[in-house]
């Protein structure tokens, strides 16, 4: 399987969401976009590597952040995203971002059959 790239931030009940996602698959590796909050708190049984980011910056450094914390770490020409968590301008970075790098984007979601790319 690809690399897994999912925004972990505010929004009820998404966590367990991001939690199955990454436990449901055999992912290469495991990027976590969140912030400090999500950094202490977010535990998960597969290992992960959490970028801390700070929502309040203006999206094109917020983009800028991303794009350099995740330069030379993704192992393949595509990534899986989840975007499940989060709001529209830490998602927008992380798309942002992963364009920046010339990576493809498979949506991946938790659906009632399993995990599913949209």
């Amino acid at each position: 399987m690809a690399d897994l790239v999912a925004c972990l931030s505010t929004g009820k009940g998404t966590w367990g969401h991001v939690s199955r996602i990454i436990e449901g698959e055999q992912w290469n590796k495991v990027f976590l976009i969140g912030n400090e909050f999500s950094k202490e708190n977010f535990k998960c049984s597969k290992p992960f590597e959490l970028i801390t980011i700070d929502p309040n910056k203006p999206l094109t450094e917020l983009t800028e952040d991303i794009r350099k914390a995740l330069y030379g770490k993704i192992s393949g020409l595509d990534v899986g995203v989840n975007l499940i968590s989060g709001e529209g301008k830490e998602h927008m970075a992380i798309l942002g971002a992963l364009l920046k790098l010339g990576l493809g984007i498979r949506l991946i979601a938790l659906t009632k059959e399993g995990i599913k790319e949209i």
